[in-house]
């Protein structure tokens, strides 16, 4: 596999993944970092890791079908065939969504299809589990379709939500399952197509 990402912030799936293709772990070349955030800690990262990294926000490009050509040209340009969305904020046009089908992967912190969907990210995912009382919640790697935290779910790992559960605790709890989660959808799509 030939990966790019998309990441808004720290970009700790991206992390998780680079971590497993530099042990071995993971059979896959890692390429681009895009942001739509110039001062993203994804984007120093992955410098520091070698890919080349770039700069994409609707600041430049206010029309989203021109953000969406700049990303596809950035994309095929690095010769990308598997996109890797780590904690990217932004939709995906349908340019990106149709040349990527079926190799467009995103990790989100609950088990789809609970609390995804527009408005449900980051702390805001814990936040609502904790409030609705929930016994178990997680993490699920899904392919990207043209709605939000929809298309096939590819994996997910269930954790507790305990009595006494802080939004800080529960966040650290499904963080530590999200990376091995994401890194085992990308090996078992990686293997999709080989012979046995």
């Amino acid at each position: 596999m030939r990966l790019a990402f998309l990441a808004s912030h720290g970009g700790s799936g991206m992390r998780a993944v680079l971590a497993a293709i530099g042990s071995g772990e993971l059979d896959a070349q890692a390429l681009l970092c895009i942001s739509n955030n110039s001062g993203a800690p994804a984007l120093a990262h992955a410098r520091e890791a070698g890919l080349d990294t770039l700069h994409l926000s609707s600041r430049r490009y206010p029309d989203p079908a021109q953000l969406g050509a700049a990303l596809l040209e950035a994309l095929q340009s690095a010769g990308a065939d598997t996109l890797v969305l780590s904690g990217y904020m932004k939709a995906l046009g349908p340019a990106v969504l149709a040349q990527f089908e079926g190799r467009l992967v995103n990790v989100h912190p609950s088990l789809l299809p609970k609390y995804g969907g527009r408005g449900m990210y980051g702390d805001l995912v814990h936040a609502a589990v904790l409030a609705a009382g929930e016994r178990e919640s997680g993490a699920t790697v899904h392919q990207v379709a043209l709605g939000i935290d929809e298309g096939p779910i590819l994996a997910q790992s269930r954790v507790p939500v305990l009595p006494g559960d802080t939004l800080e605790t529960l966040r650290a709890r499904v963080m530590a399952v999200e990376g091995p989660l994401l890194v085992g959808a990308l090996r078992d799509l990686g293997n999709l197509g080989e012979p046995a």
